[in-house]
């Protein structure tokens, strides 16, 4: 039996990354985008099919009448299994699914169908002799079978990292999983608590998360596991098609009930305290991109730089309750930029106990952002009294990670290691311990810590400056002397943008 399951998936396996290579053949997706999320859009509607199906069985056991998503000729097992003439089958997802799809409304769930079909021109393949041959191996997939599901996934997330390694625009929304589960790991997720991500982009976060909880609770009751699908995890997601991947890439790893819900995160105003907080906030934000000048105004602090207004974001949705956390990927700029990131950083230090900094080598986001990245974590209650440091080096040999030698697992062992003896110890350790008084606890080159008093010194610069280390910055890795040149060309063009802006509105 164990043979003929090992069988059944790699079977499937080989179907799938055959339905890619179809697709990738086809005129309408040539790129690795473009045939990955026509395959994501159709695992969905077999899921939905499926999904379908239990909500029906279910809802008759209550003596109700279940109302379809999709019902007659939109169903997955109507339209999708017709021995179509393939021009037919092109005209009906074009002209009468999709149309169908992109109106939905009147629930959350309907809302968040429209909000992945709408507002773009969905890839489809331009030939419908392909798409039925892809379409049969969509439908052989068993999404009630937790090995068809485990398959899909596992070939799934393979997928979302062969766009991440060849599609620089997918850096956007793409972080690798290396990453995110050093950082989910760290922060301990609870089976109590509540999840969000504010950037979702292709899930990642929210993934590994019900992974973890999954792997931490086994024999979940019934009502813990209800409580897991339908009231854990929160995310938002700006764009179209990272939106359709990151909710499929969470379908598949089991959570069928995410409130993952597509819109601009920044347009809600945080000035006051919101009405929905999280105990916990994963993610990696946008950065070095501006929004305008109204979303500026949503925050406490105005300012253009998309990272800093999702910093300001997560410090309001944290909950006001001892052990509310945060994880978050941080571009360097955000910890020695001056103006009105001192001002947040002040505060994320007064409300907040910023406790952990990771600094990542170059190219850990490699091949699509070479920018100089750190690793956040603070929790409820503040202030801040010293935080930890810890420099990740590069391997032997090594100048930067790269696409062909990318950051993995084991690059983060000792820092998940001595991770653990900071948090085991922190409460003791002296808030005015710095540089010599490190050894005491971790004997470590690569970790130190900085007292509160030290960073408000440096007018509250978080750069990460090993004491072990040279300070000498003309032998700095010449991808981090580039990237914090960026930094600060941005700074200047910021300062010129917000006098320009004064300029104007004085004349006007």
């Amino acid at each position: 039996m164990v043979i003929n399951n090992e069988q059944t998936r790699q079977t499937l396996t080989n179907d799938i990354w055959r339905a890619c290579d179809i697709l990738r053949r086809d005129n309408n997706c040539g790129g690795v985008m473009e045939y990955i999320e026509h395959l994501a859009w159709l695992l969905f509607l077999r899921f939905l099919d499926a999904q379908e199906e239990v909500w029906e069985t279910e809802t008759s056991l209550t003596g109700k009448a279940y109302i379809r998503i999709l019902d007659g000729d939109l169903r997955w097992s109507v339209w999708a299994r017709k021995d179509w003439p393939a021009d037919d089958l092109i005209q009906f997802v074009h002209t009468q699914l999709l149309p169908t799809l992109q109106g939905m409304y009147g629930d959350p769930f309907r809302e968040s169908i429209a909000a992945i079909f709408s507002e773009r021109t969905v890839i489809v393949a331009a030939s419908g002799y392909n798409l039925k041959d892809v379409l049969k191996i969509v439908d052989s997939i068993d999404f009630l079978s937790q090995d068809d599901i485990h398959t899909v996934s596992h070939v799934y997330e393979s997928l979302l990292q062969r766009l991440g390694n060849e599609n620089k625009v997918a850096g956007e929304f793409y972080t690798p999983r290396p990453v995110i589960r050093f950082m989910v790991h760290l922060v301990s997720p609870q089976l109590s608590e509540t999840i969000y991500d504010p950037a979702a982009g292709s899930g990642g976060f929210l993934a590994e998360t019900f992974e973890y909880l999954r792997t931490q609770n086994p024999g979940l009751s019934i009502e813990e596991n209800e409580k897991l699908q339908t009231q854990t995890f929160f995310g938002r997601e700006k764009k179209a098609v990272p939106y359709l991947l990151g909710m499929m890439n969470v379908v598949l790893h089991g959570v069928w009930r995410p409130n993952f819900r597509r819109g601009n995160t920044l347009e809600e105003p945080v000035k006051s305290a919101p009405a929905e907080r999280f105990d916990l906030v994963l993610t990696n934000p946008p950065f070095g991109g501006t929004e305008n000048q109204q979303i500026q105004e949503n925050f406490p602090v105005p300012v253009n730089a998309t990272e800093l207004l999702f910093l300001q974001h997560i410090m309001k949705k944290l909950k006001p309750r001892a052990g509310a956390r945060c994880g978050m990927v941080m571009p360097e700029g955000v910890l020695f930029r001056g103006g009105a990131f001192t001002t947040v950083k002040k505060d994320l230090l007064e409300q907040f106990n910023l406790h952990t900094i990771v600094s990542l080598p170059p190219g850990a986001f490699a091949p699509y952002a070479d920018v100089k990245t750190a690793l956040l974590f603070f929790e409820r209650p503040g202030p801040t009294s010293a935080i930890w440091y810890y420099e990740l080096p590069l391997p032997a040999g090594l100048k930067k990670f790269s696409k062909g030698s990318p950051i993995v697992d084991e690059h983060f062992d000792e820092a998940w290691q001595l991770s653990q003896t900071w948090n085991a110890q922190r409460k003791n350790i002296p808030a005015n311990i710095s540089g010599e008084g490190i050894e005491k606890y971790y004997g470590a080159p690569n970790a130190w810590i900085t007292s509160i008093e030290e960073i408000k010194s440096r007018d509250y610069d978080l750069t990460a400056r090993n004491p072990y280390g040279s300070t000498n910055e003309e032998l700095l890795n010449p991808t981090v002397l580039t990237s914090r040149l960026l930094e600060r060309i941005r700074e200047l063009h910021d300062i010129v943008e917000n006098l320009h802006d004064t300029i104007t509105n004085n004349e006007v």
